[in-house]
Parts: C-alpha cells; sequence; structure tokens
C-alpha cells in the first residue's frame, strides 16, 4: 500500500565514496587544563600533617597565631557572610 499516494524514493548507492570518521582534536590548553584538574581531584580535602603540627602545639601550649592573621581571618569570614 502506498502511503499518501507516493512511491518511496530510491536508495541512492553508495559505491566509491569514501566516509571519514569523526574526529576531535583537543587543544594544549585544554589537555593542560585536564592534567592540572586531575592533580587538583587527586589532592586530599585537608592536609593532615598541617592539622597534626597545629593540633601538637596546641596541646603543648606553643601555637601563638598572630593577632594580625586572628583578624585577617575574622574580617575574611564576615566578607564571605555578608555578600
Amino acid at each position: 500500500m502506498k502511503a499518501y499516494g507516493k512511491t518511496p524514493p530510491k536508495a541512492k548507492k553508495t559505491e566509491g565514496m569514501k566516509f571519514e570518521e569523526d574526529k576531535i582534536e583537543i587543544s594544549t590548553q585544554a589537555k593542560e587544563i585536564q592534567v592540572a584538574m586531575k592533580a587538583l581531584k587527586d589532592l586530599p580535602d585537608v592536609r593532615e600533617d598541617k592539622v597534626n603540627e597545629i593540633r601538637a602545639q596546641i596541646k603543648d601550649g606553643s601555637y601563638k597565631p598572630s593577632s594580625e592573621d586572628v583578624a585577617e581571618k575574622l574580617l575574611e569570614r564576615i566578607g564571605k557572610q555578608g555578600g
């Protein structure tokens, strides 16, 4: 039975035609970004060695952060909360 009274078109022969595969090329900059992102992903979220060092200093009473450092961190936190 013919749909809508038309005959389907004949398929064209593909002999002698060349087909190329699709290709993706990644720029050098994109490759470098991928490497950097992987390295960043592999880093631990917490530097255990630093945490343990400061923990030991607090325990033995030798941890003395400067008042400037404390004030700077407080201001950073206030700035993050406000905006």
